[in-house]
């Protein structure tokens, strides 16, 4: 990786930039000032400040019961860590569809107290007045089609969305009309690899992917899940580059023994 890449502070621009040069583009959620810290200095290009956090910070089993004040707190939380890479909050359930001028009071808030970079919201022509709205106010919008876990009890299953030819082509007409409206880029979340590779080739803007193969323009994991934290999760996209829960526990476990045992704190360790 060049030191540009690896140094240079990334904007929406620089993203587009990368899609022109064929540069994949690297995201991963974050909702904590710690870990914040450690994937802007691994050179991570996007922290996503994801509404996930529903699932693996609160234990939730879905992302609908976040808050506006949930995201601003791990917001802001991210935002104090980063010093490079561009950083992204969620929009949560209930904040934006059906009322633009809710949506563009919510992302104000997002933009204000948290001083991140932009906003991410999820659907096509449902949520386009919102997300005209907002872009107006010269907030940059990240969309999200494909599986858009916010409506997951309208859709009743996590499976792969998209299968079907009526939905492919919704898909891909909403794609086109986030570009037209002028979002900087779009997540597509669990959809078939060929589409994904389709809708990335047609729009202008980077496309970012979980779960929707190779031939998009970047690829966004949850933290938790490709740490090995949460074990609980084994989708086909995803790949695990640790196993931390093994690890952490290996070391509970023995911190345990040592206070037990009076091992912990020896000598050395005390004043």
């Amino acid at each position: 990786m060049s030191t540009e890449s690896t140094m240079r502070a990334v904007t929406t621009y620089r993203l587009l930039e990368m899609k022109n040069k064929g540069e994949k583009i690297s995201m991963l959620t974050a909702y904590d000032y710690s870990m914040g810290r450690i994937l802007d200095e691994a050179g991570i290009d996007v922290i996503l400040v994801g509404d996930s956090a529903a699932n693996v910070m609160a234990g939730h089993e879905t992302t609908v019961p976040m808050t506006l004040d949930h995201m601003i707190y791990h917001g802001r939380s991210v935002t104090r860590a980063v010093t490079r890479a561009l950083v992204v909050v969620d929009l949560p359930f209930g904040t934006y569809q059906g009322n633009s001028i809710e949506a563009l009071a919510s992302a104000i808030r997002i933009m204000k107290e948290t001083e991140a970079d932009a906003i991410k919201l999820e659907g096509g022509v449902e949520v386009i007045e919102s997300v005209d709205r907002i872009l107006s106010a010269g907030i940059p919008v990240m969309g999200h089609l494909g599986l858009t876990p916010q409506s997951i009890h309208k859709f009743g299953t996590y499976n792969v969305r998209a299968k079907q030819e009526e939905e492919a082509a919704k898909l891909i007409s909403d794609a086109h009309l986030l570009q037209e409206a002028g979002c900087f880029a779009i997540v597509l979340e669990k959809i078939p690899a060929s589409l994904g590779t389709r809708v990335a080739s047609e729009l202008s803007i980077p496309t970012i992917g979980i779960g929707a193969g190779g031939g998009v323009d970047g690829q966004v994991l949850v933290i938790h899940d490709m740490l090995g934290i949460n074990n609980e999760f084994s989708p086909r996209f995803l790949r695990r580059y640790a196993d931390l829960c093994g690890t952490m526990k290996g070391a509970f476990e023995n911190y345990i023994a040592d206070v037990k045992s009076g091992d912990f704190p020896n000598e050395k360790e005390q004043y």
